[in-house]
């Protein structure tokens, strides 16, 4: 059994297409599983960019018959200091 790995990433203030791209090379590096965002606001454009990084990874698998997902899960409003995660 594979184990899944999560990575949060905590941003106070507006999460936008540069935040994402810091979140994408992250987590392709640590090979994560789970993309857990927690922002106060985040832009349009920052959202549809981790979508497509989580869409262009199941269409890669799927061409190399690996079975290999990424998780996006966007948390906005409200940034906890008590979680632990990576900053941004």
């Amino acid at each position: 059994m594979q184990k899944v790995i999560k990575v949060l990433f905590k941003k106070k203030g507006l999460f936008d297409e540069e935040d994402a791209l810091r979140v994408i090379e992250i987590a392709s590096k640590k090979d994560a599983r789970e993309i857990i965002v927690m922002c106060e606001q985040i832009t349009d454009s920052a959202r549809r960019r981790l979508w497509d990084y989580a869409r262009g990874v199941q269409l890669m698998s799927d061409l190399t018959g690996e079975k290999r997902k990424v998780r996006v899960e966007i948390l906005e409003g409200y940034v906890s200091d008590r979680v632990k995660g990576v900053e941004l």
